[in-house]
């Protein structure tokens, strides 16, 4: 896959945001489309304090550098003091499903002895997205042996009536230059429930070289298979995406070369590529994403022919 063509930065968050707990960042920008007009890309915008809350930006689908609205509240606040998103929290995925728009979240919490834990919570909303109501004020997937610090579900995928879903697994700490990073990997599960997700899992992929780390999954069916994007992070600094495809989606074959994108030579995504979410729109597809420092400017946006995803295969989901 070629051609992916940038259209800039969409959301600048310090310029365009609300102010107050929208002050700057715009992490892991996750589309979800409205209507023919409309594509809401949900997102965790920080506060003056580094405090993550999700949002959401409106944009014209035919013209996604087009801000229509921004929400002017959160849709989801951080949990309450002690539990495991009073700390902030970003995007996993937002599904269409029976009972509402179901919105799969990262919490996170601070502790004394790691740099943070982060696991995955459910919120569900009956207005069409515009608020969001936690199921529980703990995790779906929680701690488990194997990953002790992250489980963070960023794909959610209904297939014959039961959840798919992929997700990073953390489990220990890179140091680099004396500073701690997340060490963590992708891995799958299938559930009929998601209050009682099995702890017996599949590890999809796994970092490789000087990779330490692989994560924020991001799954689609493409014809008769899956395909996946991910962000990956080397000991060296660099953190960029890749794409990988599948016959089942548990066994994984990475084509990284295949993402058809470069850093910019200067400007917001100059050093550093990552989180890309993808939504169909008409005879394109359109790719918001994150740029340096992990999106603490906001969010892009870049653009393909529909007959260059993949060879030409069509994406469902």
């Amino acid at each position: 896959m070629s051609g992916w063509r940038k259209k800039g930065l969409v959301f600048d968050t310090a310029r365009q945001g609300v102010g107050g707990w929208m002050c700057h960042s715009a992490l892991t920008p996750t589309p979800w489309r409205i209507d023919d007009d409309l594509i809401r890309v949900y997102a965790g915008f920080r506060d003056a304090e580094g405090v993550s809350r999700i949002g959401f930006v409106d944009v014209r689908a035919d013209d996604p550098s087009v801000v229509v609205r921004v929400s002017r509240e959160p849709v989801l606040d951080i949990g309450r003091g002690g539990c495991f998103d009073d700390n902030g929290m970003i995007l996993g995925d937002i599904v269409d499903a029976p009972g509402g728009l179901h919105m799969f979240y990262v919490g996170f919490q601070r502790v004394a002895r790691a740099k943070f834990l982060a696991f995955t919570g459910l919120a569900i909303s009956r207005d069409g997205g515009l608020h969001f109501e936690r199921v529980q004020e703990t995790p779906i997937l929680d701690r488990a042996p194997g990953r002790s610090t992250i489980g963070a579900v960023h794909t959610a995928m209904r297939e014959n009536g039961r959840w798919r879903l992929w997700y990073a697994v953390g489990d220990d700490w890179e140091y680099i230059d004396g500073r701690p990073f997340p060490r963590y990997h992708i891995r799958h599960v299938e559930t009929a429930d998601l209050g009682a997700i099995p702890r017996h899992d599949e590890v999809c992929l796994r970092p490789r070289g000087n990779e330490y780390r692989i994560g924020r999954p991001r799954v689609y069916r493409v014809d008769d298979r899956y395909l996946m994007y991910f962000t990956r992070g080397n000991v060296t600094g660099e953190y960029f995406p890749g794409v990988a495809h599948s016959d089942d989606g548990i066994a994984w074959e990475r084509h990284d070369e295949a993402l058809g994108m470069a850093l910019s030579a200067d400007g917001w995504d100059s050093r550093v590529i990552c989180y890309p979410a993808l939504i169909r729109q008409r005879d394109k597809w359109l790719m918001f994403y994150n740029g340096n420092d992990m999106g603490v400017d906001g969010f892009g946006v870049a653009e393909a022919h529909a007959s260059q995803l993949s060879g030409g295969a069509r994406v469902y989901g």
